[in-house]
């Protein structure tokens, strides 16, 4: 038993949700080094998630070395679509019985874990100079509908940090 949980490792962790980055590759992503976000968000959340996700998407690139100034090189663009749905962990319950060749049985599926938000979250880098769009990068994930402005935070922090992770991109 040990031995196929250990070949299950592998197909258990890859399959979690991944970053999709499109970007212009004639663009020379090492001249930018300032920053700052697009006048105008419109990013289909409201203020609070909009000002925690600003302070997660500053404090991730001011770890990769940008400066957040009045005269950016980079607007940086944000916004979700959301839907909500219900949670798809369930609870089975089954009543069963028979005698000789004849069985009867009625079974459930009892929701838990309440409702959650499936989202598609994604953030835009637009060349000031040029207003052009150079990368992007888009993850989709969910979270509980009641979740907590701490949960939030940290929800919205690891999203950013997840898919900033892949700017600037790689070069092949």
């Amino acid at each position: 038993m040990k031995y196929l949980l250990f070949l299950l490792l592998p197909v258990l962790v890859s399959c979690g949700a991944a970053v999709a980055v499109d970007y212009e590759p004639t663009t020379d992503f090492s001249g930018y080094t300032s920053y700052n976000y697009y006048p105008t968000i419109e990013s289909g959340l409201n203020d609070l998630d909009n000002k925690r996700i600003m302070a997660a998407i500053d404090s991730v690139m001011t770890t990769k070395g940008f400066e957040k100034t009045d005269t950016p090189q980079i607007w940086v663009n944000f916004y979700a679509s959301e839907q909500v749905s219900n949670s798809r962990s369930t609870i089975g319950i089954g009543i069963g019985g028979g005698g000789g060749n004849v069985g009867v049985g009625v079974n459930g599926g009892i929701p838990i874990g309440g409702r959650q938000i499936d989202q598609q979250f994604t953030i835009d880098f637009v060349d000031k100079l040029i207003d052009l769009l150079v990368w992007q990068g888009v993850y989709e994930t969910s979270y509980k509908e009641k979740a907590t402005p701490l949960q939030k935070e940290a929800h919205y922090y690891s999203v950013v940090q997840k898919i900033l992770k892949k700017y600037p991109p790689k070069e092949k």
